[in-house]
């Protein structure tokens, strides 16, 4: 039975580790990390993510602020308020949650984050360096993934990595990190996407499989080589009237089906999920250290 690679108690651990180093900090007189989120309009789900990180702020030590403005807002309008926290120098760290209402531009809103305050690392300057292998604000799913590689020292070097995906957000950025000279790293990596042939032949060739199509259960067992590393990173909400709330939650993995196959899986919920926030708290800790652009 594969190893259930546990990203809630992983992204604790994480959290306690910077919570620790605010503490020094404090004790140092030294200055306390402070993150900014910008949230545009009433989403729902957008409401729950930054009260999250909000929340997972004030856990470790932070000082954070909200800035919230209605969907009605008008693109320069928002520019200018992005402005306000770049030239804040008390702020760290700015995030502007996404998605963004169809008339602003999501290119220009991320262009507008000085880099060095781009703790989602979505600027171009960052996914710049990260490309170059420099130093650099890794956004939070990809870091998720690759602390729990580290963390659960599963072995990279030298081993075939295909990942299933290309966005901009984890597929694309995978890409390019498990092929970095570094650890976690050093591998032979494949991307694949909607338009690859004989995906599952291809699937199977992986010992580290990481799976963001978002697409519910795509991968299945025939899909799998023995052994595998599976990094299942889709999250879909499913109807179940079994369920209290209603509903329950999948991957992009069908999990009962691939987890005898695997040497190590994370499961959904409770596997790359939980670490997007702690990933968010370590760059804005980089940021008030001033670790990647001194």
């Amino acid at each position: 039975m594969a190893v259930r690679i546990d990203g809630k108690v992983t992204s604790e651990e994480i959290k306690e580790e910077i919570a620790s180093r605010v503490k020094e900090i404090k004790a140092e007189g030294g200055k306390i990390p402070h993150l900014a989120a910008i949230l545009v309009g009433n989403d729902g789900a957008s409401q729950t993510y930054v009260n999250a990180k909000v929340k997972a702020c004030e856990k470790v030590g932070f000082q954070s602020t909200l800035v919230m403005l209605k969907d009605s807002i008008s693109e320069d309008d928002l520019l200018d308020e992005i402005q306000k926290v770049n030239d804040n120098a008390d702020i760290d760290g700015l995030i502007v949650q996404l998605p963004l209402p169809k008339h602003i531009s999501v290119e220009k809103v991320t262009a507008k984050i000085l880099p060095e305050k781009d703790v989602d690392g979505f600027t171009p300057a960052n996914v710049g360096r990260m490309a170059l292998n420099w130093p650099t604000y890794i956004s939070a799913t990809p870091y998720g993934i690759l602390e729990l590689l580290k963390r659960y020292q599963l072995e990279t070097s030298g081993k075939h990595c295909v990942v299933i995906g290309r966005s901009h957000i984890v597929g694309s950025p995978m890409s390019i990190l498990m092929a970095r000279n570094d650890n976690p790293g050093n591998c032979t990596v494949t991307i694949t996407h909607s338009r690859t042939k004989n995906l599952a032949e291809v699937a199977r060739s992986a010992d580290i499989l990481i799976v963001a199509l978002g697409r519910p259960e795509f991968v299945t067992a025939d899909m799998v080589k023995p052994g595998a590393v599976v990094i299942d990173v889709g999250i879909h909400r499913i109807e179940d009237a079994s369920k209290k709330s209603g509903y329950r939650l999948i991957g992009d993995v069908k999990f009962e089906e691939v987890e005898p196959i695997a040497s190590a899986i994370t499961p959904v919920p409770g596997g790359v999920g939980p670490m997007t926030i702690a990933a968010l708290l370590y760059n804005t800790l980089l940021a008030a250290e001033k670790k990647i652009y001194s």
